[in-house]
């Protein structure tokens, strides 16, 4: 082998060893089609954290996500797992809480109105990636609404250490609906002064927004000259008969009462199983006149 030879093989063996190495630094190296699917996978650019509040402050729980793409951004509730909220959309028939997105922005925020001591714990932030990304809030809440003494029982409603205004519900003491109609109660509490929150209590049990049986929502409004509070309650059933009250967290509370009828003549729908007084002694009256008209006939 001539001297040439041998210097073109050489040539050749280093092109081939320079060929290899380019491209397994081609491969270690994201192409310039990799790198933006690298560069924008989902990530939080908030830390978890603790939020305080006191009871019937609205509160906002803070989620920055980037790059978050075609995925979708859920807020849930991490005590009893339900999804309050899923991308700008929301899953609870409890009108306090929504979500902030501004158009564009990297923000899905939790918006909370008239904080309730059931509604601290923890909540979580989600994406929907593989796996799955999420940021928890620890949320305090500080009930300082309720009087020092006695204890209540679970349940109850609170007793209020002062009370700067009045709560009415809209028309009569008593309620009639047919069984599967919508019970709507609108609850106003006029006072110069904030009102906090507003709760709903259904006897001694406070209404369950996320109960199983759903269809239970509420509408809250505040103006200038108060608050209102609407209680909806659709598919009505017999067990959702009882005295509901409107409690404010300032302000003294107003009950009705509901009756759920299973069909009956409409005259029941006006006096129900709790009829006045009146109302009976006018029913006995007619009977006993129908009872002297036949026995007139008879002789």
């Amino acid at each position: 082998m001539t001297s040439q030879q041998s210097s073109s093989r050489a040539s050749a063996a280093n092109q081939k060893a320079g060929g290899v190495a380019n491209q397994l630094l081609t491969n270690a190296v994201p192409t310039a089609e990799m790198r933006p699917r690298l560069q924008q996978r989902p990530y939080f650019d908030l830390p978890a954290g603790n939020v305080s509040c006191i009871v019937g402050q609205t509160v906002t729980l803070l989620c920055r996500v980037r790059h978050v793409g075609d995925r979708t951004v859920s807020w849930m509730r991490k005590r009893d797992l339900h999804i309050l909220t899923s991308n700008i959309f929301t899953y609870t028939g409890d009108g306090r809480f929504s979500v902030l997105h501004p158009e564009s922005s990297d923000d899905w925020n939790l918006r909370i109105e008239y904080v309730q001591p059931r509604d601290a714990g923890i909540y979580e932030c989600q994406v929907n990636t593989e796996p799955k990304l999420n940021l928890a809030t620890f949320l305090d809440v500080e009930d300082t609404t309720v009087a020092s003494g006695s204890p209540l029982r679970p349940g109850t409603p609170a007793v209020l250490t002062q009370a700067v205004g009045q709560a009415s519900i809209a028309g009569a003491p008593e309620v009639f609906v047919k069984r599967g109609s919508t019970i709507s109660l609108l609850c106003t509490v006029s006072t110069n002064q904030r009102t906090g929150a507003v709760t709903w209590y259904q006897g001694s049990s406070l209404i369950d927004f996320d109960a199983p049986r759903g269809g239970i929502a509420l509408e809250t409004e505040r103006t200038d000259a108060g608050t209102t509070s609407k209680l909806l309650v659709t598919r009505a059933e017999m067990a959702d008969s009882g005295n509901y009250t409107c409690l404010p967290a300032h302000a003294r509370p107003a009950s009705v009462y509901v009756h759920v009828l299973n069909g009956e003549h409409p005259a029941a729908m006006q006096h129900g199983e709790h009829a006045s007084a009146s109302s009976k002694l006018v029913a006995w009256s007619i009977t006993l006149l129908s009872a002297i008209g036949a026995i007139t006939d008879l002789l």
